[in-house]
């Protein structure tokens, strides 16, 4: 059995710690390049295709040309998942699964003589770091660092153009070393975090950014459905700091980790029930949906890996 998971690199496999990139590639030069972020559960991809259909807005946004279909992305993705779960059938893990297609090898646009460079890659999930925030509640830090504008560059294509993003993390890591950024908009507005969106609950509300100057978050899309569907309002407006610091609740979204309570915002304390009683409502019926309790599975593999 393999020792370690392989990922599909422009026709080959690979095992993970040996796959390797031209430096010409402009996806490594420039970042010239667009990628997504799935996972699985049990070995099951989750909501392949609200992830293909963003994959392929980002796609066509850059102007990317992969000579493939979309739908053979999927089927790529899919034949990577089973080439690799005996392994992760033994492990008793699940991953997160990117498709990241480069442009492919030319300093400049006119220099393009190559085929982009398409690889479906796997990377770990870090349970043991999500498992204590859900014990504790993830840490907010609201950085100087602000997020594209939709003039510069659309919040909506997923990318690898995110220095902002680490100068974000920067600050917050200097704040609290396990807190997470929190991006304002140009306005001043809540954006979202890095890799994550972020979303409150005021008065039995949950209010999340406008979708305009944020990614749309599969995720995301997943709470607001699941929220609608226990009754639960959801509202999509601007969002101050002062929101944060006062809100009921609030919380992170996001692929790897779906959905963890935040307890401090700027070391301020903005809850001591965490999960709070709507976000505990919503990871239950989300570990329905999908027949695997969330926290649980989190709580087990981070404890396995400690």
């Amino acid at each position: 059995m393999q020792k370690e998971y392989e990922i599909w690199l422009d026709g080959e496999y690979y095992p993970r710690s040996e796959s390797k990139i031209s430096m010409l590639d402009r996806g490594f030069k420039l970042s010239d390049l667009v990628y997504d972020t799935l996972r699985t559960f049990d070995g099951k991809v989750y909501r392949l295709d609200d992830h293909m259909e963003r994959f392929e807005r980002s796609l066509n946004y850059v102007r990317i040309d992969p000579g493939i279909s979309i739908n053979k992305i999927a089927d790529l993705i899919l034949e990577v998942v089973e080439h690799n779960e005996p392994l992760r059938s033994a492990k008793q893990d699940d991953y997160m699964i990117s498709p990241i297609i480069t442009r492919g090898v030319g300093y400049r646009l006119k220099d393009v003589d190559t085929k982009p460079s398409i690889s479906i890659f796997i990377d770990p999930i870090d349970f043991n770091f999500y498992s204590l925030m859900h014990l504790e509640g993830a840490h907010g830090v609201i950085s100087k660092a602000r997020s594209f504008s939709s003039e510069q560059l659309d919040p909506k294509v997923k990318h690898f153009s995110r220095l902002s993003y680490v100068m974000a993390d920067i600050e917050a890591t200097d704040v609290d070393p396990q807190a997470f950024p929190i991006m304002l908009d140009m306005e001043g507005n809540i954006s979202e975090s890095v890799g994550s969106n972020v979303m409150i609950v005021k008065d039995g509300t949950i209010k999340t950014p406008k979708d305009t100057a944020i990614l749309q978050g599969v995720s995301r899309k997943a709470v607001i459905e699941t929220a609608l569907a226990l009754g639960i309002d959801v509202v999509e407006e601007d969002l101050q700091p002062y929101d944060l610091y006062t809100s009921d609740e609030a919380f992170f979204t996001s692929t790897p980790f779906c959905l963890i309570p935040i307890s401090k915002i700027d070391k301020r304390q903005i809850t001591d029930q965490v999960p709070g009683p709507i976000t505990t409502q919503l990871l239950a019926a989300w570990s329905e949906s999908i027949g695997l309790d969330i926290v649980d599975q989190t709580m087990k593999l981070g404890n396995k890996k400690n």
